[in-house]
């Protein structure tokens, strides 16, 4: 190699040198961001679906997990877990309430300010996070005062770790005030206001955030951004906990059993009445259920089916309808609008039931009271044409085939004769 060769060589390895060879300085890629859209009621399937989301993104060495938020709030419970979660989180988490016309409220307001980072978007609300019984039933004042002070002192730890307005967040859950996004910027609930995700992106550019393995510097301008939504398992289990669908699929289980016991080996409407049976249950265990109402509507179906086996006169009809009504009105109570059975879908639901019990309970009457079209008994009327003399005893052609008969009246070969009886495997006859 020349001298100037070797003049290029170091020439191209300064340059080289200087700007760091092949990778960054820091030696790491910078992650994507995992945007995570979270909406409705506050309950197991929504806890397991952003802990999966959670530990997803620290596989995937995200660099932030945003949480696009908007709940009226829901179980105490998958509320705690969903914050345990947050705090414990080693990728930094932003929980953003968007978009306009949104809300965090009730449990929504502990999720909010667990986040590292809270934002809101104009037009959104958050608040309301006084605590509820679930049932609906009432709390004696011990109680309530108890239940109250557990939730405030939470909300005031999770506020004192993240350096958020703890005095605004006791006011929430002791006294269930709410404010806009403006009102939640100027008291620091929480950290920053975006009209959308774009310009959330370019606020949360550059801030520090501590997670339980140290601070961060977020880094989100033209980052590579992973839209996260439910999977078809999270939707349908989400789906079903909505006291609506929850109610209408126990009212098509009940459908499915009624039939299938009225009329058994039909197998069909009882395999599908056992599942959406099963499915509703396992909704009933997110929802406000008031065990009196159930029953009543298990009443009622008894009262409906035992109107098959008992002459009751329509009694036992009537009183299955009156306790499928008390049943379904006292079914779901709590104080929480979006935990109750809405009008709209119960009264057509009850008719429709209704309906189609009374309806089955026709067919079957109609069936019961037809006249037979099998064995002797379904020979009876048939008309057919006598084939010697009767006189008392004769042979007759009826549906297709020779027949014994007997007659009461002398009968000549060739008259026409109607079925009036049978006796064995003779038909008494009569000339027409």
């Amino acid at each position: 190699m020349n001298l100037r060769s070797k003049g290029y060589f170091t020439f191209f390895l300064l340059i080289f040198l200087s700007t760091g060879g092949l990778y960054p300085a820091t030696g790491e890629s910078r992650g994507p961001i995992h945007y995570v859209v979270v909406e409705g009621i506050v309950n197991p399937v929504m806890s397991e679906f952003i802990l999966k989301s959670l530990r997803d993104a620290v596989e995937e060495n995200a660099e932030v997990v945003v949480l696009q938020l908007d709940t009226p709030g829901g179980l105490d419970l998958s509320m705690r877990d969903i914050v345990k979660a947050i705090l414990g989180s080693e990728v930094p988490v932003v929980v953003y309430v968007a978009p306009s016309g949104s809300r965090a409220s009730s449990a929504g307001v502990f999720i909010t300010y667990a986040a590292h980072i809270a934002a809101m978007a104009p037009g959104t609300n958050i608040g309301s996070a006084h605590p509820v019984a679930m049932g609906g039933e009432k709390m004696d004042e011990t109680m309530v005062q108890k239940v109250e002070n557990d939730a405030v002192a939470y909300i005031k730890s999770i506020a004192n770790k993240r350096g958020r307005n703890a005095e605004w967040a006791e006011k929430a859950v002791r006294e269930s005030v709410n404010i806009t996004a403006q009102e939640a910027l100027k008291l620091k609930v929480i950290d920053l206001m975006a009209e959308n995700r774009k310009e959330l992106f370019e606020k949360l550019n550059g801030r520090k955030v501590t997670t339980v393995t140290g601070e961060k510097t977020l880094s989100t301008m033209d980052a590579e951004v992973k839209d996260i939504e439910m999977g078809l398992r999270f939707k349908i289990l989400n789906a079903i906990t909505n006291p609506n669908v929850a109610y209408i699929l126990m009212m098509i289980g009940m459908i499915g059993l009624y039939f299938e016991l009225s009329n058994p080996g039909a197998i069909l409407p009882g395999v599908i009445g056992a599942i959406c049976l099963v499915l509703a249950f396992y909704a009933f265990q997110t929802l406000s259920v008031n065990y009196a109402g159930l029953l009543l509507i298990g009443l009622s179906l008894i009262f409906f089916i035992a109107e098959i086996k008992v002459t009751s006169f329509g009694l036992l009809t009537v009183a299955g309808i009156i306790s499928l009504i008390l049943g379904s009105l006292m079914l779901f109570e709590s104080p929480q609008p979006f935990m109750k059975l809405s009008l709209e879908v119960l009264l057509p639901t009850v008719i429709i039931f209704t309906l189609f019990v009374l309806g089955t309970m026709y067919y079957a009457v109609v069936i019961h009271k037809r006249r037979p079209v099998s064995g002797m008994d379904g020979i009876i009327d048939e008309e057919g044409k006598a084939i010697s003399d009767i006189d008392p005893e004769g042979e007759v052609f009826v549906s297709g085939e020779y027949w014994e008969a007997i007659a009461d009246e002398p009968i000549k070969k060739g008259e026409n004769i109607k079925v009036v009886g049978a006796k064995g495997l003779k038909l008494k006859v009569k000339k027409v």
